[in-house]
């Protein structure tokens, strides 16, 4: 198996690409998603939204969708805060925090997305881009899929982690680090408005 990943400035771009991933016969227990919830998108749910604050867990989000979409949970990840999720790579990030491991949530997203052959640069990337307003997507395939999965991902306007990455570092960035605060509402709009799409 191979992981194909891709960063998403914006969530409905990420939507799109997990659906045409489980239309093409990628079973949703090899998709995962993490996306900000900083500008609390999914705060109506109340339950869903005392488990971000904790932290502890993760909440069901109600919604429409469904596949992998309709199991969304909350969680908070240290530095990245609040973030709706679904699928393997946030039940490491679950595990991460139920066991209090050292690095936390983010520590557990990192690791897993390395175990899983995804360069260590690039997921420092995938969880500041995350911590920074965007939604990541991964999927586990056959070998012989990953070419597919790659182009359904490309075709949804994913975020080059080689270019952010510059861009990142241009600001000053080192690396993702989970003792920082999480982006506010403010700071995460005013980063979705820095890089408008195409």
């Amino acid at each position: 198996m191979r992981t194909v990943t891709g960063l998403f400035d914006n969530y409905d771009n990420a939507r799109s690409a997990i659906s045409q991933l489980e239309s093409a016969g990628i079973s949703h227990d090899d998709i995962s998603i993490v996306s900000n919830n900083g500008d609390g998108r999914y705060d109506g749910d109340t339950d869903a939204a005392e488990g971000a604050g904790t932290g502890a867990g993760l909440g069901a989000v109600a919604g429409g969708a469904g596949g992998l979409l309709a199991g969304l949970g909350m969680l908070a990840i240290p530095g990245v805060g609040p973030v709706v999720a679904a699928g393997w790579l946030a039940a490491t990030a679950v595990g991460a925090v139920a066991g209090a491991a050292v690095g936390g949530a983010a520590g557990g997203i990192i690791g897993a997305l390395t175990e899983s052959g995804v360069p260590e640069n690039d997921a420092h990337v995938y969880a500041e881009g995350v911590r920074r307003g965007g939604s990541l997507v991964t999927a586990r395939v056959d070998e012989s899929r990953v070419a597919e999965a790659e182009g359904i991902l490309r075709g949804n306007q994913p975020v080059d982690p080689a270019l952010r990455r510059s861009a990142y570092e241009q600001q000053g960035w080192k690396g993702f680090d989970s003792s920082l605060d999480p982006y506010s509402r403010d700071q995460i709009a005013a980063e979705r408005n820095r890089y408008p799409l195409v």
